[in-house]
């Protein structure tokens, strides 16, 4: 794995981690506390399932899903070009769900604490983690519209090329 992914993803735990700390440290379980009002409270909750709590039955089915989830995305590591765009997406991505695979493995919940109110929706609570995977998955979905979800040295689309000029010939 690349160096700089691997502490992108190293920062975004330690950060996940941290924040979750001091939140349930400070913060009374479902209780808010207003920041901005009508805008941005600090809620802790714990989330039992996966985003807006869907399959809170299945905490096993999650785990597994987190860990194929991990082990897909560092395959695809190999086959984006790469760059610190990318480079960062994966670091978001896997240090994000490294974070709350641990809250899941430790605490069998994940730790949420911030809360938005937008245009008068009370979006669900979520955390550090939940913000690096969906920045890591929005700028992945970028690349793939650049067309740099092809790496040039991959070795297959290296053999591609080169069955290619042989059946050419």
């Amino acid at each position: 794995m690349n160096k700089k992914i691997l502490i992108i993803a190293t920062i975004i735990l330690a950060l996940d981690q941290i924040s979750k700390i001091i939140a349930s440290i400070y913060l009374k379980l479902n209780t808010s506390l207003k920041v901005i009002p009508h805008f941005f409270y600090l809620t802790l909750c714990h989330n039992y399932g996966a985003a807006w709590g869907i399959f809170k039955d299945y905490k096993v089915l999650i785990i597994i899903g987190t860990l194929l989830a991990i082990i897909l995305i560092y395959h695809f590591i190999f086959c984006f070009k790469t760059n610190k765009r990318n480079n960062l997406a994966f670091g978001l991505l896997i240090g994000g769900l490294a974070g709350n695979l641990i809250d899941r493995l430790i605490y069998g919940y994940v730790r949420d604490f911030l809360d938005f109110y937008l245009f008068k929706y009370d979006y669900p609570v979520f955390n550090i983690a939940d913000i690096a995977i969906v920045i890591g998955i929005i700028l992945l979905i970028y690349a793939v519209f650049k067309g740099e979800d092809v790496n040039e040295d991959n070795s297959s689309r290296k053999n591609k090329r080169k069955t290619r000029q042989v059946s050419s010939k």
